[in-house]
């Protein structure tokens, strides 16, 4: 339960209520010497002195309602405020920052404080912003960076700016220690990019021979039981609006659809897929329907990469990994990590189509690859118990 109010405290309340602002400034004053310890009458006694231009003596008065209760949102909005308007920018907008990290749920902020949300959201933004921009700037402009490299350090920039964030592998089931949790990989990792990129025209026009004949075997790509907890999925689970075309699934070959793409699957023959007995290889075209939405999810095992080549792509289609947005470009082949958290959208009024395939981290050594398929395999092994 809330303290009692002073006597002080509720005829500063009055006063200020009846617009007597520098009556209730004193009330107030009378009120925080006779409660030090409630942060609510420094927090009314700093809106005062703000509202009378006070603004020195509404942040001295904000920082005693802060000492207090260092988290009270409506406080440190207050602070930020009256930094902002002495003019302190740069403290300004860390301090909008330290005030959004606190503010409420939606259904628990009081309207009231709609506008001043908006303000403190745009003002952060402008900080974080021009952090990067200094950052940025203190760089070197020179050769000794490469893309890659470039592309890392301003990565690097924009985390400490928190206008990105680091994402952490989440694997749902097996997890390989020391694999670095990078959401789109250096394609010189990977010397086989080249001539997959080149047959494009090839694995295009067995996807299409294959559509037109209708002899493809076109499956749910979420088939999960109806009594499992994935609420995520729930509306794609068994719907069309996103299907595959698998190649190879699970280890084993899809002949149905397999046999009528020798072209794709001889491009399939030059990349390092993981061998498990009921695991993979997997390669698949993946096609999204128009107005459809992969929600934000991550992958099995982080002992495998996982990599596109966008064959069918309009307007308004998007993939983003971790704090990483691309848009798919035909022919285009790029590979990332799908235990991070990843999304995809088909906004358009068109199919998109994808092909997926994975294949080994290029971090894993052969003998650690070995190991891995051994622990995979046994993973889906019956164990005594189930004998």
């Amino acid at each position: 339960m809330s303290a009692a109010l002073s006597p002080a405290e509720a005829q500063a309340d009055a006063a200020a209520a009846a617009g007597r602002l520098a009556e209730a400034r004193r009330l107030l004053e009378a009120a925080a010497a006779e409660t030090p310890e409630r942060a609510q009458v420094w927090l009314k006694l700093a809106a005062m002195c703000r509202a009378s231009g006070d603004l020195g003596a509404g942040l001295a008065a904000v920082s005693r309602a802060l000492a207090l209760d260092p988290l009270d949102f409506s406080a440190l909005l207050s602070k930020a405020a009256m930094l902002e308007r002495m003019g302190r920018s740069g403290e300004a907008g860390q301090a909008y920052g330290h005030a959004l990290a606190q503010r409420p749920p939606a259904d628990r902020t009081p309207p009231a404080l709609a506008s001043a949300i908006v303000h403190a959201e745009a003002a952060y933004r402008r900080h974080q912003e021009q952090s990067v921009a200094l950052l940025r700037a203190a760089v070197p402009d020179d050769a000794a960076l490469g893309d890659d490299e470039r592309r890392r350090v301003d990565r690097f920039c924009t985390n400490f700016a928190r206008l990105t964030k680091a994402y952490a592998q989440e694997p749902s089931h097996f997890h390989y220690p020391g694999l670095p949790p990078i959401e789109f990989h250096e394609r010189a990792h990977f010397p086989w990019l080249e001539a997959l990129e080149a047959g494009t025209a090839d694995v295009k026009a067995e996807l299409e021979a294959l559509l037109a004949s209708e002899a493809a075997e076109l499956v749910p790509y979420v088939q999960y039981p109806d009594d499992v907890p994935v609420a995520q999925w729930r509306g794609l689970n068994w719907s069309r609006d996103w299907t595959a075309i698998h190649l190879l699934q699970n280890g084993r070959r899809v002949e149905r659809n397999a046999r009528h793409c020798p072209r794709t699957l001889a491009l399939l023959a030059a990349v390092p897929q993981p061998d498990v007995p009921g695991r993979c290889p997997n390669a698949m075209f993946s096609l999204l329907a128009p107005r459809t939405r992969i929600p934000p999810h991550t992958g099995v095992a982080n002992t495998r990469l996982v990599c596109h080549l966008p064959l069918i792509v309009p307007p308004g289609c998007g993939f983003r990994v971790g704090a990483e947005t691309r848009a798919w470009v035909p022919g285009e082949a790029f590979v990332f990590d799908d235990t991070l958290e990843h999304e995809a959208w088909n906004d358009s009024t068109s199919l998109r189509v994808v092909l997926i395939f994975d294949l080994w981290p290029w971090a894993l050594s052969p003998a650690e690859r070995t190991a891995v398929a051994a622990v995979m395999a046994q993973s889906d092994a019956p164990t005594a118990e189930s004998l």
